[in-house]
């Protein structure tokens, strides 16, 4: 159902599409307003000449305001008529009783907040004299094609209107004087000022029911949920503050639990305190990690606990920490060592280069080989000799350019019989082959 509107008095429906078989309407409440239909109109085969108007689409956008309904309805032949419905709005002292017996309970605004029309307070506004639901005689048609009765373009109107009730039963309330925001706003203020009022002795939970747990007063889900709207807003939230706060220490007298590390503890908080920090400011870490918030906690997005070990490592901990990383990872301490260089170059795609050698199929071979050709000038470009996988390596030179799954360029150089990172990511492969030249290896 797609509605927009004129301010709160009035809402415009876009017309609905055809609605060939089957009920048009699939709630209580939808049932009863066409039931004040068919025992209002006189005509039975109108009704039917109606609902076959309606289920072929020819109701135009549907107009709903107090007191009245109206759109546009084409007869078969193509010509077009105005029609309108109209239902009795509700007086001022109507609404305000109306609005005490919505206030009273909260499972009945929970209810129309979750676009149900709560029996319940059709039951209790009818002992109060009040019927929300038109009955019979309550829909007055009024028609271009000047009918006295119901006509087939009333009826389809209405049988349209049953559908957009199905959907949201504010539709019926607007018909009555009010539209959706006007009664929440004043739902809120009678409840602020009831709150605000001294309150009643009495030993239940203000429902006529005995307390939760202790004797203390209780309150059901339903009107947790119905009440949350009328509680005022929240503060503005503190200003952030310009680092992240220190880890609690747990350096105490107390021995900890068996296999309980504080000291690693303490590290742990301390990365998740900067991590929060980084979150909260929009800003990436030195090692271009995102943080993200998701519905078990603050991640890392898609790190393995391999790579987690080394953004761990990045950080610089305690050589006895660094030790348990590089354990706990499957490396040895001179593999960590060169992982948390490839990391604070570029985070997990960089380390997916140093540690994992991928097959570029034919296609990205040949683009690759392209990209090479094209980086230099003829009487500038190196001999690069490819060394498997996605590896080129200058001949003649400790350099090494190292091509990404994502098409950028890495460049390293061989220090001590090992392959090194020497720099950030390019595009351009002579410019990672520049940076590997200019680390001092040559």
């Amino acid at each position: 159902m797609s509605g927009y509107g004129h301010g709160d008095e009035e809402r415009t429906f876009t017309a609905l599409p055809p609605a060939p078989g089957g009920a048009f309407t699939r709630t209580w409440w939808g049932q009863v307003w066409l039931k004040a239909l068919e025992d209002t109109a006189l005509d039975g085969q109108q009704l039917k000449a109606g609902r076959r108007h309606a289920r072929a689409g020819a109701v135009g956008a549907v107009s709903v305001r107090p007191g009245r309904i109206t759109a546009v309805v084409k007869d078969r032949d193509g010509t077009a008529h105005r029609s309108d419905v109209l239902v009795r709005e509700f007086s001022e002292e109507e609404w305000e009783r109306l609005l005490d017996l919505a206030v009273d309970s909260a499972g009945h605004i929970a209810a129309l907040l979750d676009r149900e029309m709560p029996p319940h307070l059709v039951e209790d506004a009818a002992a109060a004299g009040l019927d929300l639901l038109p009955g019979i005689g309550d829909l007055d048609p009024e028609c271009g094609c000047e009918a006295w009765d119901h006509c087939p373009h009333t009826a389809a109107l209405c049988y349209q209107v049953a559908r957009l009730l199905d959907e949201d039963p504010f539709v019926l309330l607007l018909m009555r004087g009010r539209g959706e925001r006007t009664l929440l706003d004043q739902l809120q203020a009678r409840s602020a000022s009831r709150a605000a009022a001294p309150p009643e002795r009495g030993g239940d939970g203000g429902d006529g029911a005995p307390g939760g747990i202790g004797g203390m007063p209780g309150v059901s889900a339903e009107e947790a949920y119905g009440s949350a709207f009328l509680l005022p807003p929240l503060p503005a939230p503190p200003d952030l503050p310009a680092a992240p706060g220190r880890a609690p220490s747990l350096d105490t007298d107390t021995e900890p639990e068996p296999g309980v590390d504080p000291a690693a503890l303490e590290l742990l908080a301390a990365d998740a305190a900067a991590r929060a920090h980084r979150f909260l400011t929009g800003v990436p870490g030195p090692d271009g990690d995102a943080p993200e918030l998701t519905e078990t906690g603050l991640t890392v997005t898609g790190l393995t606990g391999s790579q987690d070990a080394v953004r761990l490592a990045a950080g610089s901990p305690a050589p006895w920490i660094a030790a348990r990383l590089a354990a706990g990872s499957g490396r040895s301490r001179a593999d960590l060592d060169l992982a948390t260089r490839a990391w604070r170059f570029g985070g997990a795609a960089a380390l997916a280069v140093l540690e994992e050698e991928w097959e570029p199929d034919a296609e990205a071979l040949a683009r690759a080989g392209a990209r090479l050709a094209e980086a230099w000038e003829d009487d500038e470009r190196p001999v690069l000799r490819r060394a498997g996988g996605a590896r080129w390596t200058a001949v003649g030179a400790e350099a090494q350019v190292r091509l990404g799954e994502d098409g950028r360029w890495w460049p390293y150089l061989k220090s001590a019989g090992r392959w090194a990172p020497a720099g950030p990511a390019d595009r351009d492969p002579a410019a990672a082959l520049a940076t590997a030249f200019a680390a001092g290896v040559v």
